[in-house]
């Protein structure tokens, strides 16, 4: 029986993982039938609908991290998905808190594993985190680098000379090697890269933490699909989420705005906008340390037309 090829896309949150897989999916090879799994740290999928078109399978996960809280959900999303859609190729997501490892160790094993190839486990970086020793103290961070087959810094136009360079020594220096280290803005993958070889991976790994992301708080909001969202006000709420939430991880929505709808997003001190095919309803999500779930639920009422 032929399996079906499975890749995982893992990193930190506010990398820019779900707008590379866009990037990927409008390149797709006419000739491959690809379905999706994406998983989110917060009950109200995002990403989810920011990746649905007309021609791919896209199923969501949401609630916790596939390692640990969503895990059995997992299992039964991706044998849902094989049995129904039969890709050949199947690409998953992971939260940007989740343990890539763990994930990996459930695909491998039975049943997933009877019908599933692991294929390159790609890891999306932000080349100024990268160079930071704070990151690579936390097991997590450290967790996402060392199952990489293929490490890719994002957004290197937003990060000066001084900073690529350092990233290029560090990531030639990881032992053992990576099969390949990109470099990309805007989260344009090489669709050839999700072929790429498996790297040899240590056998040290992180222990899962089961609490890893206590210290930080989410909470989502839908909204019925007939509602519009002003644009404009729209823009000073999310200019507005730094100051008003502070220590503001990620806050992304998709909405209503003049009868199209706009995915937006906010993640490290920046944020962007692209159309997408979802129609169901407005929603938006929102992770900090610490919030009023009401206030912000009232800024977002001030924005509907």
């Amino acid at each position: 029986m032929k399996k079906t090829k499975v890749n995982l896309f893992t990193g930190f949150l506010g990398v820019g993982k779900t707008t590379a897989l866009r990037h990927l999916i409008a390149n797709r090879p006419a000739h491959e039938k690809w379905a999706v799994i994406v998983n989110e740290f917060g009950e109200v999928g995002i990403d989810g609908p920011a990746l649905l078109n007309d021609e791919l399978a896209v199923a969501e996960i949401a609630g916790g991290c596939l390692c640990c809280v969503a895990g059995p959900q997992m299992t039964a999303t991706v044998a849902t998905l094989l049995r129904r859609e039969k890709p050949d190729r199947l690409l998953i997501e992971a939260s940007g808190l989740a343990h890539a490892a763990g994930v990996i160790d459930e695909l491998r094993a039975k049943p997933l594993g009877e019908a599933l190839e692991v294929a390159a486990v790609l890891t999306l970086v932000d080349p100024r985190q990268f160079i930071q020793p704070d990151y690579h103290r936390q097991p997590l961070y450290r967790d996402q680098i060392s199952i990489a087959d293929v490490l890719v810094a994002n957004k290197i136009d937003t990060a000066d000379i001084p900073t690529m360079e350092a990233f290029r020594a560090q990531a030639a220096g990881l032992f053992p090697p990576k099969s390949l280290v990109g470099e990309v803005r805007d989260g344009q993958l090489d669709v050839a890269w999700l072929d790429a070889e498996l790297a040899a991976k240590p056998r040290y790994r992180p222990a899962v933490l089961p609490d890893n992301a206590s210290a930080w708080q989410s909470a989502g909001w839908t909204f019925d699909p007939e509602l519009n969202f002003d644009g404009e006000r729209l823009t000073r709420f999310f200019d507005g989420l730094p100051k008003s939430v502070p220590g503001l991880v990620r806050a992304k929505g998709v909405f209503r705005v003049l009868d199209s709808w706009v995915w937006l997003n906010w993640a490290a001190g920046q944020w962007g906008a692209a159309q997408v095919s979802w129609r169901r309803d407005s929603r938006f999500e929102l992770i900090a340390p610490a919030f009023e779930a009401e206030r912000v639920e009232a800024w977002l009422k001030e924005c509907l037309e």
